[in-house]
């Protein structure tokens, strides 16, 4: 038909074959019969049908309601019964085309050559290609065809008008979704998985059965929902064989590799605290949690740039920590399911097939569920619209931590707040830190290899007195540290672990004696020697100065004034908090502090000239804070495994209108603490239910009580304002004003504003332990 095919059944071989042989890059034979094979279920009469209806373009048209419709169903149903006896036809010519090709037949090969060259295939794999492309086309709507023919009969059988949207004003959204659904239903395939057809009744069945924006189907058979029975309860009991742990991690990247070399290197120091902590819950039951750990920056979609760089000195401080969260979880005797890739979240999670907008018809078998912002974001794109009722199990594994205003997503966008992390409008507590930076966080934290009574005297007996080792891997942190490392030079060796390829990296000095990346255990050997471990500025707040301190090492760092933040750093320019560090490491200047620990201006020579000298003077025993040890990191998860709950409502505060109740009539709920200007709740008043339990003014900051907490600290509220501001509660003297704060979700003790005396609550600690209160365990 139109010069392409004709009757003659040489040229009908030829066109076939130089189909099938354009089509699959030159080959012929078996892979022309291979693709006659594949489109073999479509039926055609002849050439002119199939060249004519597709080249033409699609079949079908949108109609008014911008609905698509196809043109002369009978016809087109014709059109394909001619497409298939079409391709029978093909398919026996192909046969006999291979009979001929396996002859020594030379006269018909002849006739062949000449059949063929009388043919000018311009523009035919053009051609060829929009063939197949409409074929697939037509595979589509026909099965659409097909869909709305049984949704039709399914009207037809008795179902006529009960498949109208229907007009329920509890459910306002009915009538946009089933709009919704009727133009992007195929957008994901999770909507067909869950029995959607195209047709409005299985719109209707989907949105009240799956979804709840429309009202259950009167004339659906439902039974009665079954009621979900909790999970028995089972008794946590310590482990001390990590065997089925490292078989669960898997293996194939070196930062899995890695972080199963350190739980066994700490698997004796875990097995000897978890007895310790035993003994001292003896009388406590633990229940067994179902815990998922996604690693999410581990996987290959977040790009995992860690794994690459572990044996090039990149920073490791976030795998030591995972490596010893999974430790604890595993050691307090919780059921674990690990996931570092997508496929085995996918699989955990049980989502439907598709693109994540589907949400899940059961809950998750999970009561709680570790991650990181990477593995967050990828939940949100399997779980979708079900993430919004797991977000209370969520624990976010959060290195500096996430400030509220910048958790707060409304808050964050309007008040330039927003950031590439934050904004999930998670209690600020479920975000968990390495080091204690602020209340409005929970501090996880990480492990530091303990020394035994043994091994202590004989680290002081070893000690080099004039050894130096410096706190930088990666040759960019030497950059610009000569001055400084000269005058150390001065008084002491120095010995840096630095990688490098196949000769001293230009940036260490020669007088530098350069180890290379040295395994734990041979760096916990250096460091032993050691007298002083010094540090550049950067990294921040890393776990290697505790490991130093734990082995009898003086930690010199340097101080930044003005303070490093987001306002001056690059480094926490887009993360999720304003915190001002006043150096390198924080926690070890204000928790630990001298004599282990001296902060100092690097750029005054003459000061660190001093301190070195001080240094080579003085002596200082192995130290390490009982939260970085197995005993305390295994204490502080267990008591928030067993008490946080952030999927139960919250505990409700006083009323707003108790304040005029307290005023003049019945005691306030809070006293004056002796010489402080802190408060504290009177005996008469009771507690209200939380944890950690509720002391000086926890609660006071809220819309309730608020009112008795400023008069009992002699503040003077001419005016009383509720807002969402990060700062507030806050007493402003320029204007007599109180401010209170209206979201739970933006009380907060970080940030300060110059017209603000702020209120923020206050707790008691446990030694050794500042996450928790004394009541807390």
């Amino acid at each position: 038909s139109g010069g392409i095919m004709g009757d003659n059944n040489k040229d009908l071989t030829h066109f076939w074959n130089s189909t099938c042989k354009a089509a699959s890059g030159g080959r012929e034979g078996g892979g022309g019969r291979r693709r006659t094979l594949a489109v073999s279920k479509f039926r055609i009469p002849d050439a002119g049908a199939f060249v004519d209806h597709f080249l033409r373009g699609p079949l079908d048209y949108v109609d008014r309601k911008g609905q698509t419709q196809m043109l002369g169903g009978q016809e087109s149903r014709g059109v394909l019964r001619k497409i298939s006896d079409m391709l029978e036809v093909i398919m026996k010519r192909m046969d006999t085309l291979s009979k001929l090709g396996n002859t020594t037949d030379s006269h018909r090969l002849d006739e062949l050559s000449s059949a063929l060259d009388r043919i000018q295939p311009i523009g035919l794999v053009e051609r060829i290609q929009a063939i197949a492309q409409n074929m697939s086309d037509m595979a589509v709507r026909v099965e659409q065809i097909l869909q709305r023919n049984m949704a039709s009969n399914r009207v037809r059988d008795g179902t006529l008008g009960q498949c109208e949207t229907p007009k329920d004003p509890r459910y306002p959204n009915c009538v946009s979704k089933m709009d919704w659904m009727r133009a992007r239903w195929t957008s994901d395939p999770c909507y067909a998985f869950y029995g959607v057809d195209g047709s409005d009744c299985s719109f209707l069945i989907y949105l009240s059965e799956v979804e709840w924006f429309c009202p259950p189907l009167a004339w659906r058979n439902q039974t009665a929902t079954p009621t979900l029975k909790p999970r028995p309860k089972t008794q946590a009991v310590f482990r001390s064989d990590i065997g089925t742990l490292l078989e669960q991690l898997g293996t194939g990247k070196e930062s899995l590799s890695f972080m199963k070399r350190r739980m066994r290197m700490l698997a004796a120091q875990w097995a000897s605290a978890a007895r310790r902590l035993d003994d001292k819950l003896r009388n406590h039951w633990r229940e067994q949690k179902t815990i998922l750990v996604h690693v999410g920056f581990l996987t290959e979609e977040s790009g995992d740039v860690f794994s690459p760089k572990v044996l090039k000195g990149g920073p490791l401080g976030e795998m030591v920590q995972w490596a010893d969260i999974l430790t604890v979880l595993h050691v307090l005797g919780h059921n674990l399911k690990i996931s570092v890739s997508l496929k085995e979240l996918h699989g955990f999670l049980g989502v439907p097939p598709g693109r994540g907008s589907c949400p899940l018809t059961g809950p998750l078998p999970f009561d709680l569920i570790y991650t990181d912002y990477h593995g967050l974001q990828q939940m949100k794109q399997h779980l979708g619209l079900s993430l919004r009722k797991q977000k209370c199990r969520v624990r976010v594994i959060d290195t500096f931590g996430t400030e509220p205003a910048y958790n707060h997503e409304e808050y964050a966008t309007l008040h330039g707040f927003r950031t590439n992390w934050g904004y999930w409008n998670l209690r600020g507590q479920q975000y968990m830190t390495m080091f204690p930076h602020t209340p409005d966080n929970s501090f996880m934290g990480f492990v530091a290899e303990e020394l035994d009574e043994t091994e202590r005297p004989n680290i002081q007996r070893n000690k080099v007195k004039n050894m130096a080792v410096v706190y930088g891997k990666e040759t960019s942190m030497w950059k610009g540290k000569e001055n400084f490392l000269a005058v150390l030079h001065r008084y002491m060796e120095i010995h840096g672990t630095v990688y490098y390829e196949t000769h001293r990296p230009p940036e260490v000095p020669a007088f530098v004696k350069n180890h290379g990346l040295l395994p734990q255990q041979e760096l916990q050997q250096l460091l032993r020697k050691a007298k002083l471990f010094i540090g550049f500025g950067f990294p921040y707040e890393g776990p290697a100065p505790l490991e130093a301190i734990a082995n009898g090492c003086i930690f010199l760092q340097p101080k930044f004034n003005p303070p490093h933040s987001s306002l001056n750093h690059d480094f926490f320019r887009g993360k999720p908090t304003s915190r001002k560090v006043s150096s390198q490491h924080p926690y070890a200047e204000q928790y630990i502090g001298r004599p282990h620990v001296i902060t100092v201006d690097f750029n005054n020579t003459e000061e660190f000239d001093a301190t070195i000298r001080e240094i080579m003077n003085s002596e200082v025993e192995p130290f390490l804070p009982y939260e970085y040890t197995c005993e305390g990191m295994l204490e502080r998860v267990h008591a928030y495994i067993q008490k946080q709950d952030f999927c139960s409502p919250e505990a409700p505060f006083p009323p707003g209108n108790s304040s005029s109740t307290w005023l003049g009539g019945p005691p306030s709920p809070f006293t004056l603490l002796p010489n402080s200007s802190s408060l504290t709740w009177a005996s008469n008043s009771s507690a209200y239910a939380s944890w950690p339990p509720l002391s000086c003014a926890a609660a006071s900051g809220f819309a309730g009580g608020p009112v008795e907490a400023f008069s009992a600290l002699d503040f003077q509220c001419e005016a009383l304002e509720t807002e969402m501001n990060h700062l507030l509660p806050a007493f402003s003297a320029e204007h007599a004003e109180c401010g209170l704060q209206q979201d739970p979700l933006l009380f907060s003790c970080a940030g300060s504003g110059a017209k603000y005396q702020r209120l923020c609550p206050c707790r008691d600690y446990r030694v050794g332990q500042v996450a928790l209160c004394r009541d807390c365990l």
